[in-house]
């Protein structure tokens, strides 16, 4: 593949702080590159660098002469009053049959396409921005945190897309799912430099904490030679007759390096309200009706969530998950009905926009005192504070000038000092790096209180929830499966809709559609609970290999050996994840049967 993008030499500073320091990379075509980093590392700098929006201090961006970026746009660029097909026109040029006809890849049709733009959901949006992009015909995407605010279809929309787009792209994400789904390539931005690693997100991850394993005991063996010739040479130096010896020993001395370790950023540990530990039913809501009072949402909800439960709410923009939670904490009047919460419950919030109400006045360090609970310590409200990148002199910055994305980390580190034992949390991820989230999402495994939460973060919730309401189509209720099963109905309903959009030629032939051989496996079978009980012992079986060999392979030394042991690990890893579709494929199919 050409080099269609390379970085040479490159130089950019913001202050004191260089974000790229002789950082070098070039990019390949048809290369699909996750690219991760701390917040503050310079990710969306390097991408406004690459879109000549910013220049850089020293250095230089080569250029093929075929190179053809395209961007998708996170500000509006919609005029007031335009349909999406008038923007589709006005963006690219192209005449409407054209643009109605790539609309209609992203399902934008009716009064999606012929209503006005403005009045579509943030998803909808994206899928408009997304028609525009492939109507430019770029050979080279450029997309920064594209799934933010995005729906599980529209982001699942969006990987399709950029799995069958013929060109490369470069995504700056914190959604580990999304690139792990997407990219091929992983590009690390740290410490002003740019490493290139062939790969999805998790293996990179995997490979460099064995790396850095095994780096570490080369040096403590290393370390451990050095002291025993220096013990030699000190003793025998002054010796005539053991001096040459103690010289031979220097010279060995001088020719042990020790292997330059990477200095490791502070880890993330992110500490939760320490609260007492309860049963029985925290949150009830019988024949409640939710909305607003020209527009109901959803009628007739009723369910129950007991204390220590992590709730995920799922579904499509536009269904009502926000209003749900509104509603459930009291900013929001129900139109029937209310929620009834448990005795002693305290609830702390974390809303999407929950930042614009902070007091300009304050510093950092006064905001988290206000919000801590009794008892917390300076030492760890300096902790949790540093745990959201205020640290050090930062922790007296006034509010007034912190940036949006520093305000909501604010918020939400202000929230974790509370003493509450529910926590509701909308969206919580948005403003926070791959190593915060996971830290957050640690934290809340561990805490003892109730936590009620919507994030389109997959990773995230598949680590964090322990059971899912829905939100859809003027109902919410508990869905009956886990997040898993969830995720595998709504890619199979996309899957469906794409195959029968691009089914049309095949749909004339005479023939049936070819079926699967999984399948035709699960026709033949007499007892579908015995294959049941089969691919679940089988999945069980490779799980315990998996986890012997995952504890083998972190005391490998031998690079070949550890690389071979990786590739039968990520083996072991797929035949699971087929066999546990195939699994949700025969559930399903015996609910519909027998339910």
């Amino acid at each position: 593949m050409a080099i269609i993008l390379q970085v040479q030499d490159a130089c950019k500073s913001y202050g004191s702080q260089a974000l790229l320091d002789h950082a070098e990379v070039a990019f390949k075509s048809n290369e699909k590159v996750g690219i991760i980093g701390r917040n503050g590392a310079g990710k969306s700098t390097l991408c406004r660098i690459l879109l000549e929006n910013e220049e850089l201090d020293r250095g230089e961006i080569i250029r093929h002469p075929s190179l053809r970026i395209g961007y998708l746009q996170q500000h509006d660029p919609f005029e007031p009053g335009e349909s999406a097909l008038d923007f589709l026109m006005r963006d690219t040029g192209e005449p409407d049959w054209k643009c109605g006809e790539v609309a209609a890849e992203f399902e934008i049709k009716g009064d999606y396409l012929e209503g006005p733009v403005k009045e579509l959901s943030g998803g909808w949006q994206t899928r408009v921005k997304l028609a525009a992009l492939l109507l430019q015909d770029p050979n080279l995407l450029v997309l920064d945190e594209p799934t933010n605010f995005l729906d599980l279809r529209t982001q699942i929309l969006l990987e399709h897309f950029l799995r069958h787009f013929k060109g490369g792209a470069l995504i700056v994400s914190h959604d580990r799912g999304f690139l792990k789904a997407t990219c091929t390539h992983t590009l690390e931005v740290a410490r002003g430099q740019l490493t290139m690693f062939t790969g999805h997100v998790e293996k990179f991850l995997e490979a460099k904490q064995v790396q850095r394993e095994h780096d570490e005991r080369v040096n403590e063996a290393t370390q451990a030679k050095m002291k025993q010739l220096e013990r030699f040479i000190n003793k025998n130096r002054a010796n005539a007759n053991t001096a040459a010896q103690a010289r031979n020993k220097a010279k060995q001395l001088d020719r042990l390096e020790l292997i330059e370790l990477e200095q490791s950023e502070s880890n993330v540990r992110i500490r939760v309200p320490n609260v007492e530990q309860r049963k029985g039913v925290a949150l009830r809501c019988e024949g409640v009706t939710i909305g607003y009072p020209d527009h109901m949402v959803a009628e007739n909800v009723c369910f129950e969530i007991d204390h220590g439960t992590r709730t995920a709410v799922v579904g499509d923009n536009g269904q009502g998950k926000t209003t749900l939670l509104r509603t459930l904490v009291g900013s929001l009047p129900t139109i029937e009905g209310e929620p009834k919460w448990g005795y002693n419950c305290e609830l702390g919030v974390y809303a999407q926009h929950v930042y614009t109400s902070l007091p300009q006045d304050w510093t950092v360090k006064q905001y988290l005192e206000s919000e801590a609970a009794l008892g917390v310590t300076t030492q760890q409200l300096l902790e949790v504070a540093g745990s959201f990148l205020f640290r050090g002199p930062l922790i007296e910055k006034p509010v007034k000038v912190l940036s949006g994305g520093e305000r909501a980390r604010l918020c939400m580190a202000g929230l974790l000092l509370t003493g509450c034992n529910v926590l509701i949390l909308d969206e919580p991820g948005n403003h926070l790096d791959v190593e915060t989230l996971e830290a957050l999402a640690d934290a809340l495994q561990n805490y003892n209180g109730t936590v009620i939460f919507v994030s389109h973060d997959r990773h995230f919730v598949k680590r964090v929830c322990t059971q899912v309401i829905e939100v859809q189509d003027g109902r919410v209720a508990y869905y009956p499966g886990d997040y898993d099963s969830y995720l595998y109905r709504v890619e199979k309903e996309i899957d469906d809709h794409e195959a029968e959009r691009a089914g049309g030629s095949a749909a004339a032939s005479n023939d049936p559609a070819p079926k699967s051989g999984k399948a035709k496996k699960k026709r033949g079978s007499k007892d579908p609970r015995k294959q049941l009980n089969k691919i679940e012992k089988k999945i069980a079986t490779l799980d315990d290999e998996r986890q012997a060999i995952q504890k083998k392979f972190v005391t490998m030394t031998d690079p070949t050996e550890a690389q071979k042991t990786h590739e039968h690990l990520e083996s072991l890893k797929a035949e699971i994840a087929t066999l546990e579709e195939e699994w949700l494929e025969l559930n399903e199919e015996m609910s519909d049967e027998w339910g």
